[in-house]
């Protein structure tokens, strides 16, 4: 396997994720693919950032000096999206149904990148002040009731983030459940929201000053790169078809299925693993420099 390992992300990655910048041979014709195929999708991003630019905007009118936090929350914030966008409905979304690598890049790019700047962009908080005063005193009362309370408590847990997010990731990397999210776009849309929302809340566990001891952070973070560098090394160096159900698609960009599956244990250990270095290694100097991170409060 070694020459062959080592041939295959130099033979696979120019080829495949250039075919992102236009609509390639291999794509359906159906309307699933392309920008504006997942309708139900576009039409969340589109209420999200509506409701995010009403609460942007009326606490900028409010803030005085904490102007300067609003921007950069709001810069997150539409990176994030700009981000999960591109995730979920441009082009490589159709190519993850014929590139396993492919799909890799995808649910990074939802766990790694979207997920952390969301967080960062403090959407709960702003969303709440898209409402009038009345309303957002009535969605306070009720996020303090203990059937919504305690759950939430439970949820963003740093413990429970942590589980949550090594759960997603394991489970649906089992053969027989990723197979069947190739196959079924009710499975597949699930799939990626427990991918998004275990991040959304391990990211929200990390990142949110004052909430989460500085040790706790640490430890989910480099324990996280740890557990998914070894699913993404599994991945890379099998000699057996984790995911037959991909078929020789993998032919068309020049990659047999197996140096397809090794070059997306690849992307999920390599890059994966360097995202969560990086962030472990930022919060350890900013730390250690007196500052915090500004996150989401919620």
């Amino acid at each position: 396997m070694g020459n062959r390992f080592l041939r295959a992300p130099l033979r696979g990655l120019t080829p495949a994720f250039l075919a992102l910048a236009a609509q390639p041979a291999w794509a359906h014709t159906t309307q699933s693919a392309g920008w504006f195929g997942e309708t139900w999708i576009v039409a969340a991003l589109c209420v999200s950032s509506a409701l995010y630019a009403a609460g942007a905007a009326r606490l900028m009118r409010t803030a005085g000096r904490g102007h300067g936090e609003i921007v950069t929350a709001i810069l997150w914030f539409v990176a994030g999206t700009a981000t999960l966008a591109i995730a979920l409905t441009s082009s490589l979304d159709e190519l993850g149904a014929h590139l396993f690598s492919a799909h890799m890049v995808q649910h990074e790019l939802l766990m790694l990148a979207a997920a952390p700047m969301l967080v960062l962009g403090r959407p709960l908080a702003t969303w709440v002040w898209a409402f009038s005063p009345v309303h957002r005193r009535m969605i306070g009362s009720w996020t303090k009731k203990p059937f919504v309370a305690g759950p939430w408590a439970v949820l963003t847990h740093p413990l429970s983030a942590w589980l949550l997010h090594a759960a997603a990731l394991w489970t649906w990397h089992l053969p027989r459940l990723f197979e069947a999210a190739l196959f079924n776009e009710g499975i597949h849309a699930l799939q990626h929201t427990c991918f998004l929302f275990s991040a959304l809340l391990f990211w929200n566990a990390v990142l949110r000053p004052g909430h989460t001891p500085r040790a706790s952070a640490l430890v989910s973070v480099f324990t996280t790169m740890i557990h998914m560098g070894a699913l993404g090394a599994l991945l890379t160096f099998s000699g057996q078809i984790w995911y037959p159900a991909y078929g020789d698609s993998s032919l068309f960009w020049h990659l047999t299925s197996l140096e397809d599956q090794q070059l997306g244990g690849l992307i999920m250990w390599i890059p994966g693993g360097l995202v969560y270095f990086a962030v472990g290694l930022a919060l350890s100097m900013r730390w250690l420099g007196g500052g915090q991170f500004s996150a989401a409060h919620s």
